[in-house]
């Protein structure tokens, strides 16, 4: 009975790891926050049954400030020391933890084209003589963030293309460089 139960327990914790895993694959924002009680639950069953296998260290961690944090360093950004609080902005009003570097690389090549003591890398507001100015890049970060997820996400504007329409409608009537670019720096960051 004892090898029936061993047995079963291994083929339900291997299982029940592997699923977890594609699950936590496919939504990259659960990472930090589950993956390692899924982890220590499914592989602490199935290794009792492996006693000639050992498990030195397995931990996880959010790779997603790395990600932005590289890229930002990558073209010598303003922005870098604030890789980690784009995405927790990003988490904070659930957008795409890529949206906010796309938009500023599109926009003031992430921040070394904007105008003087604006701090604004997104282009918010900025037409014509109008500027639109931030006391922070945190200040900008977090306004940027909370207008995107209120005037666009939650309108049904999730696509580059969408966003295109109401941000910079110009863009449209030249055959949406905006938004094939910015789709450009989302597929950069993945």
């Amino acid at each position: 009975m004892k090898k029936f139960l061993l047995f079963g327990s291994f083929f339900t914790g291997i299982p029940t790891l592997l699923l977890a895993s594609f699950y936590l694959l496919t939504h990259p924002a659960l990472i930090t926050r589950h993956i390692p009680l899924v982890l220590s639950a499914s592989i602490d069953s199935a290794l009792k049954f492996l006693p000639s296998i050992s498990l030195i260290s397995i931990s996880s961690s959010d790779a997603r400030p790395a990600i932005v944090k590289n890229y930002l360093h990558r073209y010598n950004s303003p922005l870098e020391p604030y890789s980690q609080f784009l995405v927790t902005t990003a988490d904070k009003y659930y957008l795409d933890y890529r949206l906010l570097p796309a938009i500023a690389q599109q926009e003031s090549n992430l921040c070394k084209k904007i105008p003087e003591n604006s701090h604004n890398c997104w282009g918010f507001g900025i037409y014509g003589d109008n500027v639109i100015r931030f006391d922070s890049y945190p200040q900008a970060i977090e306004i940027v963030a909370k207008t995107l997820k209120r005037d666009y996400i939650d309108q049904g504007l999730d696509t580059p293309e969408e966003i295109m329409a109401k941000y910079t409608p110009p863009s449209i009537e030249k055959g949406g460089p905006w938004a094939k670019a910015v789709s450009r720096f989302l597929s950069d960051l993945e």
